[in-house]
């Protein structure tokens, strides 16, 4: 089996990934043998999900940025504990707890990120961050005509995700003071927030900021 590792299918939002293959990273072949079973296997998940089996096997191997299968364990790069759990479950959990809880979540969320992305020598490089992100299944990367990152608001509440995206583009923490209550008592407050966070309104289901812009390239 000869899975061609060109990408082959396009976003209706500018892609980061389909911009990096184009300019950074050339394609290459790669052929491996698989017993009939992981064959059948792949076959049925290609059909049931409708994509090409090299899409399929593309899609694992990116796994391999973010997560190591050893004989008995899967783990992550950087030796951390993890789980997996579904998204919305995930979200109901976050929007539960106080906003300033909300805060230090998406915060240290974002440093597991940072933290696996430093073992890769790549803590700066918020391509390949965006790409754990979509792995990992926080949210797709996706990148608007004018360089704004776009991030789903499926994938949690407002402070959540703001926390998250400013460690994450930054790697700085999140002013704790910035929750809705404290913003509405404070006009200097609010002033300060305006300007260090600057929410951008791009598209209303995803969440955009200023400070999230990739650079030109």
């Amino acid at each position: 089996m000869t899975p061609n590792l060109e990408q082959n299918s396009r976003s209706p939002l500018n892609s980061l990934s389909e911009k990096e293959n184009k300019s950074k990273n050339p394609s290459v072949v790669i052929t491996v043998r698989i017993d009939e079973e992981l064959n059948s296997n792949l076959e049925s998940i290609k059909r049931d999900i409708g994509i090409s089996k090299a899409n399929l096997i593309r899609y694992y191997l990116e796994f391999s940025q973010c997560l190591i299968k050893q004989k008995n364990s899967v783990k992550s790069l950087d030796d951390q504990d993890f789980i997996i759990i579904i998204r919305s479950f995930f979200r109901d959990i976050i929007e539960k707890v106080e906003e300033g809880e909300q805060i230090s979540l998406g915060d240290k969320l974002a440093r597991f990120i940072n933290s696996i992305s430093l073992v890769k020598n790549k803590v700066d490089d918020l391509n390949f961050k965006l790409g754990l992100c979509n792995n990992l299944g926080f949210f797709r990367k996706y990148i608007d005509d004018q360089n704004y990152v776009l991030i789903s608001k499926k994938f949690g509440p407002k402070k959540f995700v703001e926390a998250f995206i400013w460690q994450l583009f930054t790697k700085k923490e999140f002013n704790s003071r910035y929750t809705e209550e404290e913003l509405k008592g404070s006009k200097n407050l609010t002033q300060q927030y305006n300007k260090e966070i600057h929410p951008v309104d791009r598209i209303s289901s995803y969440y955009s900021f200023e400070f999230a812009k990739m650079p030109e390239e």
